[in-house]
């Protein structure tokens, strides 16, 4: 009888049948083959076969690949091929793992896929001086959840619960919070608005802050409508006005600089009002290759102007220094060139100015005028956004939404990131005091496409409008809820009085965002926030010129359920990135279309549903087809407007010379970078 194995250590240890039953079972439930008899017969059997090898293993003890070769083979003689397929490919890819593990020396038993073991080595675990790496994923979670806890009265209590939603992958902060907590830095926020104002000090003490903040892995976002226009006439020197672009090179410059020490690139917003003189050189301003490559931008249009590019009308300019007229510009002419400007590289995005401040929750402050890199959060000046998303496929049973588990953890992340804002050491007075004062949070998901993907909901369906709206309702409701038990327990935020909350109980002024998720979600293993897969098989650069072949896991599942897996078969979709010239059902292609698939109205509206109910704004890019023309474009931004959206990016495929992802197009196959995530934007200048 078989009594030890030995492990992949070389570490000698007893043979543990219960094992292989877990690991038949978890194959099984992959496939909807579960079944916990035949499970237990099975590993019997395996067993068996064991016992009777004895005399083929070194000492008469197998070693952990010895018994794993076993169980495919009973596996594949049994019944259960579809288990069979699965248990196989899921081993497949945890040597990969562990390939990748050894080379970079990390110790994981948490079991991360190859994704993810790449990104967390490069950004997220703690490193020596001589840059080895001294920390487990799992030892991550709990430097995490140990710092975050300390602000609660019952930090024990606490501190498991937040360890548990990381480590199950049900809830993952933003990236600072991963990498700086506990550390000696200590800054945890994603993003936080400087403000610019007309003179050499305001620009240049922005410009110092900007820096400090990217060194810790933040985003920075700005308003330049405040800088006189080029040209204009500087009375303490009689000297030219250079105007906001001039300085916006000197802030990519420092960005560029700054990102070669830091542990991820920086990344900024770059807002114009549309009434700006100078407009127009800001739209065109990264028309130029590697121009501004730091930056996204958009335009801050109102209400006024949109109406006017529908009507055929000019507006004025104004010069903001004097706040005098400073001429006149057709509207739909200036609409034009953002439109084109936008097909042709992917910037600008428009910001809708007035639909931000309609929705304002803080309107005695004033106005909001900038955004985070992303666009997702609005936020006055110096106050900061600390962001976390769920991973929705955690809470799909069967094809239901399991609504409570949702509930439960909609409560805890509230909780996690307002203790976020306390946990925080904030980089200057001016950000703490705005952090403190608005408490503004951002809860978001992650993994819808491949929820509804689990739900065999198409994306680009009404009904997929309906579970977005459904959805976000819900999230949105209980954060509120959770905030609200909160003020109770801890006192409202100060900033109440001046807020849409006046005389009620709000511990956060907003608390939902949707972010794009990035890295995060590849940590998660799931699709990135709001987005449609982009491609459902390819192949991933892992190392300088290695690379492995990936596959939605879902899909995966899926054709492993319905019969129609092969390797051929997921050779043939890696070379198109989509199943539209493969044979597979009618209704598994409806449910897997991919983002180029979907109608770019379809895009907007799955944008507009989450926004109805989000707090802050939706970070989502509208992809379109390289065929798309600059009409569509116009379109896009139009009926986002008149949708309620708060802004939006458009990306037309292949429309920068450096993107995350290639499609294969039918001929060699679809290759991603190592920091893709499916459903992220394409282009560089946004997987932020």
């Amino acid at each position: 009888m078989v009594k030890q194995v030995r492990k992949r250590t070389g570490e000698i240890v007893p043979f543990n049948s219960g094992k292989i039953t877990a690991a038949i079972e978890k194959a099984m439930r992959a496939v909807d083959e579960e079944d916990a008899k035949a499970a237990i017969n099975l590993t019997i059997k395996i067993a068996s076969e064991i016992n009777g090898r004895v005399s083929e293993f070194y000492q008469g003890i197998p070693d952990v690949e010895q018994i794993q070769n076993i169980v495919e083979e009973v596996l594949s003689k049994s019944k259960f091929e579809r288990t069979a397929k699965a248990y196989m490919l899921y081993r497949r890819s945890r040597t990969h793992a562990r390939e990748l593990k050894k080379f970079f020396g990390i110790k994981d038993d948490l079991k991360f896929n190859v994704n993810a073991i790449r990104v967390l080595q490069e950004r997220y675990l703690l490193k020596d001086e001589k840059g080895r790496i001294i920390e487990t994923p799992t030892g991550m979670f709990k430097r995490v959840a140990k710092t975050i806890a300390r602000a609660e009265k019952n930090p024990k209590k606490y501190e498991s619960q937040f360890f548990e939603i990381m480590k199950n992958l049900e809830f993952l902060p933003n990236s600072p919070t991963l990498m700086n907590a506990g550390t000696k830095l200590g800054q945890l926020s994603a993003c936080f608005a400087l403000p610019i104002e007309d003179s050499l000090e305001s620009i240049f003490a922005s410009l110092e802050k900007m820096a400090l903040i990217q060194q810790s892995g933040g985003g920075t976002g700005f308003n330049f409508s405040h800088l006189r226009p080029k040209g204009d006439i500087v009375r303490s020197t009689k000297g030219v006005a250079s105007g906001p672009v001039s300085f916006m090179k000197i802030y990519d410059e420092a960005t560029e600089t700054i990102k070669q020490g830091g542990k991820r690139r920086g990344a900024n917003m770059a807002i114009l009002s549309v009434s700006h003189p100078d407009i127009l050189e800001f739209i065109t301003s990264k028309q130029k290759e590697r121009q501004l490559s730091n930056f996204n931008i958009s335009v801050a249009a109102n209400d006024r102007f949109l109406d006017n590019v529908e009507k055929n009308k000019n507006y004025e300019l104004v010069n903001p220094h004097t706040g005098k007229n400073a001429g006149r510009m057709n509207a739909k002419s200036v609409f034009e060139v953002i439109a084109r400007s936008a097909w042709q590289s992917g910037d600008p995005g428009m910001v809708f100015i007035d639909e931000i401040n309609r929705k304002n929750q803080v309107y005695g402050l004033g106005n909001l005028e900038a955004t985070n890199p992303c666009g997702e959060v609005p936020l006055f000046a110096y106050e900061s956004c600390n962001l976390g998303s769920i991973n929705l496929t955690k809470f799909v049973e069967g094809k239901q939404i399991n609504w409570d588990g949702l509930k439960e953890t909609v409560h805890l992340a509230t909780r996690f990131l307002d203790d976020v804002i306390s946990a925080n050491k904030f980089p200057f007075k001016e950000v703490e005091e705005m952090a403190k004062g608005n408490r503004r949070i951002g809860l978001g998901i992650m993994g819808f496409a491949e929820m509804i993907a689990l739900l065999e909901i198409p994306y680009d369906s009404k009904q997929a409008i309906e579970i977005a709206d459904k959805l976000m309702s819900f999230i949105n409701k209980e954060s509120h809820l959770a905030s609200q038990a909160l003020a109770k327990e801890k006192g409202n935020f100060p900033n109440i009085g001046k807020s849409v909350w006046k005389g009620k109980s709000m511990r956060n002024c907003a608390c939902t965002t949707i972010a794009p998720t990035g890295t995060i979600s590849i940590i998660a293993g799931c699709s990135s926030g709001i987005e449609p897969l982009f491609a459902l098989a390819f192949m991933r650069e892992v190392l300088a010129g290695k690379h492995l072949f990936e596959a939605n896991k879902i899909f995966q599942n899926v054709a492993i359920k319905q019969g129609f897996y092969s390797e051929d078969l997921m050779n043939k979709i890696a070379v198109y990135g989509n199943l539209h010239k493969i044979n597979v059902p009618a209704k598994i292609k409806s449910i897997f279309k991919t983002a180029l698939e979907i109608p770019m109205e379809q895009h907007i509206k799955i944008q507009a549903a989450f926004q109805r109910h989000t707090d802050n704004a939706v970070s989502k890019t509208i992809n379109l087809p390289n065929s798309a023309k600059p009409e569509d474009v116009k379109k896009a931004y139009m009926l986002a407007w008149k949708l309620k959206c708060k802004g939006i990016t458009i990306y037309r495929y292949g429309s920068k010379p450096e993107q995350v992802l290639y499609l294969g197009e039918g001929k060699k196959p679809s290759k991603v970078t190592s920091e893709f995530t499916e459903g992220a934007c394409t282009s560089k200048t946004c997987a932020f």
